[in-house]
């Protein structure tokens, strides 16, 4: 009996010390705040190796892929997350970005579409759409992107945005004013783009 009782408290201690998925995601999380993102790959695999349908983990992965320039493995990640959760604008979003990233700008518009009819206010995915309307010389669209996030979060790198596509129309004096305003301090230096990773 008190073999036993040792070796229940043996057990209970050990799988009190095994990490969960969710442990290594904040890990990994940790690392790639400190910008360690290759210590943050191997965590957010250790998550993955522990429960696989983890879907924060993918999405974590995606992002520190999509910003040490693996955009193949930051895509395969991100379609993980919206193919088993298709309602997930961020996902989209996300997706969006490294599509972008890597020149699909007709595909990238076309996701961050789909994020738009799940997020129809996001700011955020306004402004991603508008880089990618700039990149396709869509400089209406771009405009009428960036006005919009503007009403809704003023940041001096959205002004920037819009005063660049207002010179791409040949509105030089709307230009300055937005590139005066981004200059002024009145406003955030940035939008805050893409947080898959609070």
């Amino acid at each position: 009996m008190k073999r036993l009782i040792v070796f229940c408290a043996v057990l209970t201690a050990a799988c009190q010390t095994l990490p969960t998925s969710s442990e290594w995601l904040a890990r990994g999380d940790g690392y790639f705040k400190d910008g360690r993102p290759q210590e943050a790959l191997a965590a957010y695999d250790k998550a993955l190796d522990i429960n696989p349908d983890n879907l924060a983990v993918y999405a974590s992965r995606g992002a520190a892929y999509f910003f040490t320039g693996d955009y193949e493995a930051a895509q395969q990640d991100f379609l993980k997350v919206v193919e088993t959760n298709p309602h997930d604008a961020e996902g989209y979003s996300a997706l969006g970005a490294v599509l972008a990233a890597q020149g699909f700008y007709e595909d990238a518009l076309k996701v961050l579409n789909m994020a738009l009819m799940l997020a129809p206010t996001k700011p955020e995915i306004f402004f991603s759409r508008g880089g990618i309307h700039f990149m396709l010389g869509q400089y209406d669209q771009a405009v009428a992107d960036y006005s919009y996030v503007l009403q809704l979060r003023p940041a001096a790198d959205v002004y920037n945005a819009r005063g660049a596509a207002y010179l791409k129309q040949g509105l030089n004096e709307e230009a300055e004013k937005d590139f005066e305003m981004a200059k002024s301090g009145q406003v955030p230096e940035k939008l805050n783009v893409y947080t898959m990773i609070d």
